[in-house]
């Protein structure tokens, strides 16, 4: 904990009638210092996975991140902290091996997606049926893959703003559901990811209501790029799989949320959203300890110029990884709760580019000032329409105003659900301008008096 920020957190909080006084530093004075000196946000992600790890949704670790996280917000001078508990439907990885059989008998590197379930303990073998894209899988006939293992081998391309991961995401989303409708017994896929590591990436899957969920895998990319050169070859290929993850049935998650009080609790707060829990395989550094980590020292930032004059709330969401479980809980216990504005940071921890908003044409002063106040760290003012991030379904549901900081995903992907997703790979500069936007777009925010988002565009 920063000592001079926390002391101006406490002296703000004591003097609830006045902004600011003149011993303290502007919100642009703190974003600019916080470029060059920040380092809430790095001991909050370097924390969290040093002394968490991996926070499997529903887990024991991510019960402790839950204690660990609102100790932490209690420690640098937030109120109102607290957890709010929902149940979820548990899953648990176990044994993962996948090994051609024949003609070219060789170990493969996979992982289980989430939701699968298990093989027999001996595994299940079958001919491989090969799509190369998620449309020929489409296009496959009804009861044509029965006894088979369908391999949808469905590349995502690199993308600055991500987009990639929209084309090649139905591949992991609903790609097994779809396999096993036309009969296959289990479904591998290439890694919605864009390095070329023998790191498979993790993340959920679903099977539509009267579809038999199956075994499932994501064979890591050269592995992918393999098994194409062996189908290639032009012989029947067989595939066995030993998958033996374990639904835990309903188990407990939570949300934990601390705020920053503003001088007028009967405005709308600012929310700021991330997501605790994290897969598995990594320690969740950019997916998405660091988003937490730039929120809170954002809401830091903007209480170390003065009381903000509307409280800002940092929620750190659960089980966002397995279901958006904790967004959809929120949303429903705070029903009917307004909310001035949201942003979420989930998108690792490059540098932000562009900001984007759902009111740059309803309200294209306040745009104009945001867009104006974050050129100086480099951001451009963009022209798509803000949705959010995926923590956010208390804003969307109370029409809020939305803003998008996009941050460069260039290389996001290449860590994404994967072993890889380390503290070492966060580069501290990058994370430290993130927490100058963030504080920068905050504090405007949290002190803006009038509509945010016009009441005409609700």
């Amino acid at each position: 904990m920063q000592k001079t920020i926390f002391a101006l957190v406490a002296l703000s909080l004591a003097s609830p009638l006045q902004a600011t006084s003149p011993k303290q530093p502007t919100v642009e004075a703190v974003a600019d210092k916080m470029l060059e000196s920040d380092t809430v946000a790095w001991n909050f992600v370097e924390g969290v996975t040093t002394e968490i790890g991996p926070r499997m949704a529903g887990t024991e670790a991510e019960a402790r991140a839950r204690d660990w996280a609102q100790a932490w917000l209690n420690a640098n001078g937030f109120a109102n902290v607290k957890v709010e508990t929902f149940p979820i439907q548990g899953w648990v990885r176990g044994e993962e091996k996948a090994w051609v059989v024949s003609p070219f008998a060789q170990p493969l590197t996979i992982t289980a997606l989430g939701r699968s379930v298990a093989t027999p303990p001996d595994g299940v073998t079958g001919e491989v049926a090969y799509f190369p894209s998620y449309a020929a899988l489409e296009a496959a006939p009804e009861g044509s893959l029965k006894g088979k293992i369908a391999f949808i081998d469905h590349h995502m391309k690199r993308t600055q703003d991500g987009s990639g991961y929209g084309f090649a995401g139905p591949a992991r989303w609903t790609g097994p559901g779809l396999a096993a409708s036309k009969g296959a017994l289990a479904t591998v896929i290439r890694s919605i990811g864009t390095e070329n590591h023998r790191t498979p990436h993790a993340g959920g899957t679903s099977f539509p209501d009267g579809v038999a969920a199956t075994p499932a895998g994501a064979l890591s990319n050269p592995d992918a790029d393999n098994l194409v050169r062996m189908i290639k070859r032009g012989k029947p290929l067989t595939l066995r799989l030993v998958l033996t993850p374990k639904d835990l049935g309903v188990v407990e998650s939570g949300n934990v949320t601390g705020e920053i009080i503003g001088r007028d609790p009967s405005l709308p707060p600012v929310l700021l959203a991330c997501h605790l829990d994290s897969w598995d395989l990594g320690t969740g550094a950019i997916d998405d300890g660091a988003g937490c980590g730039i929120a809170a020292a954002a809401a830091k930032g903007v209480a170390a110029a003065g009381q903000p004059l509307r409280t800002i709330r940092v929620l750190f969401a659960g089980s966002e990884e397995t279901g958006l479980w904790g967004s959809k809980a929120y949303a429903t216990a705070h029903k009917g709760e307004k909310i001035a504005v949201g942003i979420e940071s989930d998108f690792g921890a490059d540098r932000i580019w562009r900001i984007d908003t759902n009111f740059t044409e309803s309200n294209p002063a306040l745009y104009k000032r945001l867009a104006d106040a974050v050129a100086r760290f480099g951001v451009t003012a963009g022209k798509d329409e803000a949705n959010g991030g995926a923590d956010l379904n208390l804003a969307r549901e109370s029409w809020a105003a939305i803003i998008d900081l996009n941050q460069d995903g260039t290389h996001y992907f290449d860590l994404h659900h994967t072993p890889d997703d380390t503290l070492d790979k966060i580069d501290p500069a990058a994370l430290r301008q993130n927490v100058a936007v963030w504080t920068q777009v905050t504090g405007i925010l949290a002190n803006e008096s009038g509509m945010i988002k016009p009441a005409d565009q609700n």
